[in-house]
């Protein structure tokens, strides 16, 4: 990263900040820092954040209204031409136009849109009631100057009707129908038929008891239920009648000013995050400047496009180094494309300190040996490839989703190659169809199932290469920092930890005698070492750091689990004697193993990342690159 300081006339600063939000590569730092009499731009005479926020959101409001059903045709939007060398103050002019134009055309679309959904959906209420009821119909009486009123009541309640029925009949004087039927599983209509006159003391009675009262409305009652039935069926036809003509006249506002509509959001949402930045700028009387982090190859870019706009008259000007400022540089990830996916999983962390290592490429490299270690089949490995690949595909829009299947792809590949060492396709039915055997490398057959200890001591040995290239990071971490107690102690650990292994071996036969010595003055040294970098706490971390090398012992673990179901699923499939069924069963625990081995592996090898791998140099803490600039889309 390179810092800078952009400088230009002050007469041009909008133009300034649109250029460089346009190249966005620039990371705002605060310009009147340590500037003396600089001090910060003022706001824009004309407009100020709050009101181009405010009319952002009714453009949004009426893209909503607006918005094709088609998310991809949503996407693919383009930016209309005739806006784009608008200044600001005329695109924001044009845009409250456009708003207020169509503002008062869509509210009446969609008010009367609303009025007919509730219409709608109480019609459906009503029509429902009705059919419930209509078996009751030769009970109630045809009489004029008698209202009907529907009464829901829940089944848990029932004991209620023994309240209410005494009451009706003291209020009407006697003069009422009471009928209950089911409405369905937890309700149940009570049908009331009383005079007219007693009409507002029974609501008033029902009201304060919190019954759930539905009046049929005027236009269905004194009419046979199935002649009300019959318009209500008329009356929700027309209402779709209705509510398909303002759809339409709601598509033809959209076809003739969604695009305008589109464009607007866009080049305001850029304005509004150009105004947001503007106390970070400063100014002179005649001088305007920016301040701010830069990677190295954005920086040619961003001087050419300053250049065509401005020619000599803005100048980028780079400060000079300085080590103290280094650690409040922005980090920013510049990992080549085959470690990119698993930029993914350092998002899930705090970033790195600027001089610190950027551990991805070491996640690109190991997570997925550690993941083809376990899983470790070919046929497995096949069907998470096909399965990353097709969820790829299907989402490639959402980033993380595409990152997460890019690394279980990787790692699919790896589970491949692992397959074919341990002679695996769906456990051993490669092997038992005569397609494939385990490998032998080094005198030892590679069968998991056989072959337990030796892979013990793999995984062992790939947990001590892995702890100790994490101390060798963390020297090298420390170095840079000049931090020589933190180097003294890590190599101190690496040799104590060396020590004690050789010593072990020594004892075992696998190493000769004669260093024993030698190992026996490295480990006084490496404590002494230990003792001085990190006092008591230094040794004592040794027991930690050993318990994280054992911890890989779950690659051989797991994996191991994992293809004993998978041989047992090939063992029950040919003992249940009938083939169907057997096929059956084996499809089913295969697609659980597989399942198993998309997810229990990954979590594991992340853990041997997180916590064994980069505890002995990660610190992190860093601060995110954040450009000055749009969003990629």
């Amino acid at each position: 990263m390179k810092q800078i300081l952009v400088v230009g006339p002050k007469k041009d600063y909008q133009r300034i900040i649109n250029v460089l939000y346009q190249a966005g590569s620039i990371h705002l730092e605060d310009a009147k820092e340590d500037t003396g009499e600089i001090v910060a731009i003022s706001p824009l005479d004309t407009f100020n954040s709050e009101e181009i926020s405010s009319l952002l959101i009714r453009i949004r409001g009426q893209l909503q209204i607006l918005t094709p059903s088609d998310v991809k045709k949503r996407k693919k939007i383009p930016i209309l031409d005739k806006y784009k060398e608008l200044s600001n103050e005329e695109l924001v002019i044009a845009a409250s136009n456009l708003c207020d134009s169509l503002e008062s055309r869509l509210r009446i679309l969609e008010n009367r849109k609303e009025e007919l959904d509730i219409r709608y959906t109480t019609l459906l209420r009503y029509e429902k009631i009705i059919r419930k009821i209509s078996p009751l119909e030769q009970q109630l009486p045809t009489l004029e100057g008698f209202e009907v009123t529907i009464l829901i009541i829940q089944k848990e309640f029932e004991s209620v009707l023994d309240i209410i029925h005494p009451f009706l009949s003291d209020i009407t004087k006697n003069q009422f129908e009471f009928i209950s039927a089911d409405l369905d599983e937890k309700n149940i209509a009570v049908i009331t038929v009383f005079s007219k006159k007693y009409a507002s003391k029974v609501h008033d009675f029902l009201y304060s008891k919190n019954v759930n009262e539905v009046r049929i409305p005027q236009e269905y009652t004194n009419m046979p239920l199935d002649e009300a039935l019959a318009l209500i069926k008329k009356d929700k036809d027309a209402i779709n009648i209705e509510t398909s003509q303002i759809e339409e006249k709601i598509r033809d506002i959209s076809t003739e000013w969604y695009k305008d509509l589109a464009t607007f959001n866009l080049l305001l949402t850029d304005f509004l995050e150009g105004t947001l930045a503007y106390s970070q700028f400063g100014q002179t009387d005649y001088t305007f400047i920016v301040k701010g982090w830069i990677p190295q190859k954005s920086l040619p870019a961003t001087r050419k496009a300053l250049s065509e706009s401005f020619g000599m008259s803005v100048v980028v000007h780079e400060l000079p180094d300085d080590p103290a400022l280094l650690d409040n540089a922005p980090v920013f990830f510049d990992n080549p494309f085959w470690a990119k996916p698993f930029e993914f999983f350092m998002n899930l962390v705090a970033p790195p300190m600027y001089r610190e290592i950027d551990p991805t490429p070491l996640f690109a490299i190991f997570f997925p040996l550690f993941f083809g270690f376990i899983v470790g089949d070919i046929g497995y490995g096949f069907v998470i490839f096909c399965f990353s690949l097709a969820v790829r595909h299907k989402f490639r829009e959402v980033p993380w989703v595409f990152q997460l299947m890019s690394i279980l792809l990787i790692s699919s590949i790896s589970a491949m190659i692992f397959g074919y060492i341990y002679g695996e396709i769906f456990g051993d039915l490669g092997e038992h169809m005569g397609w494939l055997s385990p490998l032998t490398i080094f005198g030892i057959s590679w069968n998991r199932i056989e072959s337990i200890i030796p892979l013990l001591i793999l995984a062992i040995g790939i947990g001590v290469f892995h702890v100790f290239l994490g101390l060798s990071l963390g020297i090298l971490n420390s170095y840079r920092r000049h931090n020589t107690r933190h180097i003294i102690e890590k190599t101190g650990m690496i040799g104590l930890i060396s020590g004690i292994l050789l010593l072990l071996g020594s004892y075992t036969g696998h190493v000769p005698g004669s260093v024993t010595f030698a190992v026996i003055i490295l480990v006084f040294i490496s404590i002494a070492g230990l003792l001085y970098g990190g006092g008591s706490r230094g040794v004592i971390e040794v027991m930690g750091t050993i318990g994280n090398i054992m911890s890989y012992a779950r690659l051989m673990a797991i994996g191991l689990a994992s293809v004993i179901l998978a041989f047992v699923a090939n063992r029950l499939s040919q003992e249940l004697g009938i083939l169907i069924l057997g096929i059956i069963v084996a499809i089913l625990l295969h697609t659980l193993n597989v399942c198993l081995a998309m997810f229990s592996p990954s979590i594991h090898s992340l853990r041997l990342h997180v916590v064994e791998f980069f505890s002995k140099f990660y610190e992190g803490g860093g601060i995110p690159y954040k450009p000055f600039g749009k969003e990629p889309l």
